[in-house]
């Protein structure tokens, strides 16, 4: 049964896409359109998660500088932070999802139309324009995809340290928090680093395919 309502469910996804993809084209946009869209909003959403990221790491810098105050308003600021940052997480995660789907949609129908051609020349200059912009593709997704991986890490660190401070909220909570403020930063500094390749990437990406 279980099994059943898996493949119903994955009919229906299949058959609203193809309805998508048709409803789209009849106002003249192409799966092509449609990627490198997906591709500029995957990046959008790259650009919010640097931002959000840094906003949280500002926060774990004034928790390390930490002189007095409410601790309370200190654990809610940092609790805000970690949950702005996992929702940009899902954010970004679930574009690139978007991306990969319309991108292996587009190379099934392109490898398939190629076969319609009669003349030779222009199946082969199809098949080349074919070839370079899945390897543009793959390298661009491979680095998304890295980027990506990056979050969860500092994503776990964060919850450790909000838990942590929900538990102990008082002064020797921060000092020993401020042990893991390091490994946050060094994390926080490569996610934004990697994040910065794929969204380079991104930009090429687009301008090629719009040329």
């Amino acid at each position: 049964m279980k099994r059943l309502l898996f493949i119903c469910s994955i009919l229906f996804l299949v058959s609203c896409q193809s309805a998508y993809y048709s409803t789209m084209e009849k106002f003249g946009i192409e799966k092509r359109d449609i990627l490198v869209d997906r591709v500029e909003e995957a990046k959008e959403s790259q650009e919010d998660a640097q931002k959000q990221f840094s906003s949280a790491l500002d926060q774990f810098i004034q928790l390390t500088n930490y002189d007095g105050g409410e601790l309370q308003k200190v654990y809610e600021n940092l609790k805000e932070q970690f949950e702005s940052s996992q929702d940009s997480a899902g954010r970004v995660s679930a574009r690139i999802d978007k991306v990969e789907t319309v991108a292996d949609d587009l190379f099934i129908e392109w490898q398939q139309e190629m076969k319609k051609y009669s003349n030779d020349k222009l199946r082969r200059d199809s098949q080349k324009k074919f070839t370079d912009t899945k390897r543009r593709y793959s390298s661009l997704l491979k680095a998304m995809r890295k980027a990506e991986s990056k979050m969860a890490p500092v994503l776990t660190a964060m919850q450790d340290n909000v838990l942590y401070l929900k538990h102990n909220l008082n002064a020797s909570a921060i000092s020993g928090l401020n042990v893991e403020f390091g490994n946050i930063k060094q994390d926080i500094d490569q996610l934004i680093n990697e994040m910065n390749i794929a969204i380079k990437q991104s930009n090429e990406f687009i301008a090629t395919m719009k040329n």
